[in-house]
């Protein structure tokens, strides 16, 4: 009697038929019911988040670029000179961006 090593063993079908039955009895949540609980989780009304809150206004002194530094067509970075690496269509590229 020759013996079909390829075919699925029939308790293995078994079992594969009852779990996707199992499955499609579950009582999964529709898509709106799953929107509607993310939204009311978002919701911050009511809690008190760590750390205390300042209410002081930032000072930040804006340096203006100077004659031998560059902008980074890539990462837009502020670099000395000595960082450039190449030009490509008159936007300059630091070592890091293009190495």
């Amino acid at each position: 009697m020759a013996t079909d090593y390829d075919e699925v063993r029939s308790e293995v079908k078994e079992s594969q038929e009852k779990s996707l039955e199992a499955l499609r009895a579950a009582n999964t949540p529709d898509a709106r019911s799953v929107v509607t609980e993310l939204e009311e989780a978002d919701s911050v009304d009511g809690v008190d988040l760590p750390g205390d809150i300042i209410a002081e206004e930032l000072v930040v002194e804006v340096v203006p670029q100077k004659e031998d530094e560059f902008t980074c067509s890539s990462c837009f970075l502020v670099r000395h000179r000595s960082q450039l690496a190449k030009e490509k269509d008159g936007h300059p590229y630091c070592s890091e961006c293009e190495g």
